[in-house]
């Protein structure tokens, strides 16, 4: 049975960051440094949640997963592989489906709160 203290509290959670930079096959433009706070994640190791955060750049990226996120600062365009894309800006809320495949771009340092789910295979 979960407990009021199994309760993940980012703010409260203090967890190691990882940094890093897009891989160079993905990379298109900029530095695409990055850094995620995994806040949790859950035993199957199919859901996970935190918090992440990039600089200016773009990079080429395909989903395996389902992505809730929130954008909490900068601005961000995320392009389909036929050239569509949307503006995301603080305050929105959006889900990235698995199967998605295109460009994410940072056009203003940004960060988020993701939750993530991979379905197993």
């Amino acid at each position: 049975m979960q407990q009021v203290s199994d309760i993940v509290v980012f703010a409260r959670h203090p967890v190691e960051a990882e940094s890093f930079v897009a891989a160079p096959e993905r990379r298109l433009d900029g530095e695409c440094r990055q850094r995620v706070e995994n806040h949790y994640s859950d035993e199957s190791g199919q859901f996970h949640a935190g918090i992440w955060s990039g600089g200016i750049g773009r990079w080429k990226v395909r989903y395996t997963e389902h992505e809730f996120c929130t954008l909490l600062s900068g601005k961000v365009r995320v392009s389909d592989e036929t050239g569509a894309s949307v503006l995301l800006e603080a305050g929105d809320h959006f889900v990235i489906p698995a199967g998605f495949a295109g460009v994410w771009e940072v056009i203003e340092p940004a960060s988020k709160t993701y939750a993530v789910f991979e379905a197993a295979r």
